[in-house]
C-alpha cells in the first residue's frame, strides 16, 4: 500500500490518532496483513472487540473487511473491555483475537491489541505486519462474520472461580466511562458485595475524567466517594480496563506493586516458591517483601505482552507492572485483567483479618517520585541510557534488564528508554526522602553534564 506511518507500530501494540494514521485504507490493509498471518499460522477464525471510542465502530468495520478478505472468520464480540476479548481466546474456539482500543490515550487516538493464538503479537510480530502491509503480499478468501455476547459466560466463569468470604464487603468502582463498567459492578453483586457505580456508564469522549488511574487527578472522585460511604475498597479502571488502580478506606492510592505485594503473598500461602514476576519500576520493597514471603521474584522489561511472553517462559504464578497490569496465571488465563483482579482483591479482603489500610500500613515506609519523564529524542533516548549504564555501573551496581536501575545503599534510581514516546522515564526510591532528592539529583546532574540530547524543561504531557 502507499502510505502508512511506521511510527504507529509500537512494540507491543499499534496506536495512533483515529483520523489521520488509521485511515480507511490503512486498517483495511491492517485487517488483511493480519488475516495473512492467522492464515499461515493454520488459523481460520478470530474474534474481534473494541472499547468506546468514537471512531471505534468504522475502523472495526474496516478492519474486519480485511480480515475477512484474507479468508478468515471473524467472531464479532462488540464494545467489551480487552480482558474479555483475551477470555474469548481461552473459552471460545478461535485461533486469534483483536481488541480496537485506545487505552489511556486521548480520545481522538485508537489503536489494536493483536493476538496470534492465544498470545499477545509483539515486537517484530507488530513491525512484520507494518512489511506485510507495505508488500501486499496478502492471502485471499471470503471469511464468514458472527455475533456473539460474551459477557455473561466471561461473569459466570470468575463468579465460579472466585470465592469471597460471606459477609458484608462495600466497593466503589469508577469506570471513568471506559468499558469496565459493562461487567464490573454486575460481577462484583455476583460475588455478593454491594456496589456503588461511578461513571459506568460507556462514553467514548470520557467527559468526567480522564481513565487513567495512575494519574491522581484521575482518581479525586473515587477517593472522596470511598471516604464518604465508608467503603472498604475503591476500584478504578483505565478505558479498556487491562488496568486497575485501588483506594483504600482512607482515600489512598494503593499502586500496582504494593496491589501485588499483597497478592503475591496470598498465592504463596498456596503455592511456597511459587514463581512471580515484576519490573524494573516497582518497589524495593515489593521484591523484598515477597522474597522474605518464599517467592521466586525475577525483575522483567516494562510492557504487557513482554511480561506474558516471560510468565510463560518462565511458569509464573503472577506478575504485575507498577502500572497497574496486573496478570494472574494463579486459577486464571496468565493476561492482564483489572476486573478479574478487582474480584481477586475483593475476595483477599474478604477473607483477611486486617482491611487494605492496615495491609498497607503495615508495609515499610519509603519515598518515591512519580514516575518522571523527560524529552529524549527517538533517536538518540537508548543510547543515552547505555551511557548512564555505563557510568554509574562504574559507581554501582547496576540491573539492566531493561534501561538501567542503579542500587544505591538506600534505594534506589532507574533511567529507561520509554518505547511509546520520545522521552526517557525515571523513577527514584529511598528509604528518606533526603536520600531519595541526592540520588535523584546525582543522576539529573549527571545527564545536565553529559547528554544535552535531554531535554529538562521540554513538555512531555501530551
Amino acid at each position: 500500500m502507499r502510505e502508512v506511518n511506521d511510527g504507529i507500530f509500537r512494540r507491543y501494540d499499534i496506536r495512533g490518532r483515529a483520523a489521520e494514521d488509521l485511515t480507511e485504507e490503512v486498517v483495511t490493509h491492517l485487517g488483511r496483513a493480519y488475516g495473512t498471518v492467522i492464515r499461515r499460522s493454520g488459523g481460520a477464525r478470530v474474534a474481534l472487540g473494541r472499547d468506546c471510542r468514537t471512531s471505534g465502530a468504522r475502523i472495526m468495520q474496516n478492519f474486519e473487511a480485511g480480515v475477512r478478505a484474507a479468508g478468515v472468520d471473524v467472531v464479532r464480540l462488540g464494545v467489551v473491555p480487552t480482558p474479555v476479548v483475551y477470555f474469548s481466546l481461552h473459552h471460545y474456539s478461535v485461533d486469534g483475537g483483536v481488541v480496537i482500543t485506545g487505552s489511556h490515550n486521548p480520545p481522538a487516538w485508537n489503536g489494536f491489541k493483536l493476538c496470534n493464538g492465544k498470545n499477545s503479537m509483539h515486537g517484530e510480530q507488530i513491525t512484520g505486519l507494518c512489511s506485510l502491509m507495505k508488500s501486499e503480499d496478502y492471502t485471499s478468501g471470503d471469511g464468514a462474520a458472527e455475533d456473539l455476547d460474551p459477557r455473561q459466560d466471561y461473569i459466570d466463569w470468575i463468579a465460579q472461580n472466585v470465592k469471597p468470604a460471606e459477609g458484608h464487603f462495600s466497593v466503589v468502582i469508577d469506570a471513568g466511562n471506559g468499558t469496565g463498567g459493562i461487567v464490573a459492578g454486575e460481577l462484583y453483586r455476583a460475588l455478593g458485595a454491594s456496589v456503588t457505580e461511578l461513571y459506568c456508564e460507556p462514553d467514548g469522549a470520557f467527559p468526567n475524567h480522564h481513565p487513567d488511574p495512575t494519574v491522581e487527578e484521575n482518581l479525586v472522585e473515587l477517593k472522596a466517594k470511598v471516604m464518604e460511604l465508608g467503603a472498604d475498597l475503591g476500584i478504578a479502571f483505565d478505558g479498556d480496563a487491562d488496568r486497575i488502580g485501588a483506594i483504600d478506606p482512607k482515600g489512598r492510592v494503593v499502586w500496582g506493586d504494593q496491589l501485588m505485594t499483597f497478592f503475591g503473598k496470598a498465592v504463596l500461602e498456596v503455592e511456597p516458591g511459587a514463581r512471580i514476576v515484576g519490573e524494573v519500576k516497582c518497589s524495593k520493597v515489593m521484591y523484598d517483601e515477597l522474597r522474605a514471603a518464599g517467592a521466586q521474584i525475577e525483575m522483567w522489561k516494562v510492557g504487557h505482552s513482554l511480561i506474558k511472553a516471560r510468565m510463560k517462559e518462565i511458569d509464573a504464578s503472577l506478575a504485575g507492572e507498577m502500572s497497574g497490569h496486573l496478570f494472574f496465571a494463579d486459577r486464571y488465563f496468565g493476561f492482564d485483567d483489572a476486573v478479574y483482579a478487582g474480584a481477586r482483591l475483593i475476595e483477599l479482603l474478604s477473607r483477611s483479618s486486617r482491611s487494605l489500610d492496615q495491609m498497607v500500613d503495615a508495609l515499610p515506609i519509603m519515598f518515591a517520585t512519580p514516575e518522571l519523564r523527560v524529552a529524549c529524542s527517538d533517536s538518540t533516548k537508548f543510547m543515552v541510557t547505555e551511557r548512564v549504564a555505563a557510568y554509574f555501573r562504574s559507581q554501582y551496581p547496576v540491573i539492566d534488564v531493561d534501561g538501567v536501575r542503579i542500587e544505591f545503599d538506600h534505594g534506589w534510581g532507574l533511567v529507561r528508554a520509554s518505547n511509546t514516546q520520545p522521552v526517557l522515564v525515571m523513577r527514584f526510591e529511598a528509604a528518606s526522602p533526603e536520600a531519595r532528592d541526592a540520588y535523584r539529583a546525582e543522576v539529573e546532574a549527571w545527564l545536565r553534564a553529559n547528554e544535552p540530547e535531554v531535554d529538562f524543561d521540554a513538555d512531555t504531557h501530551h
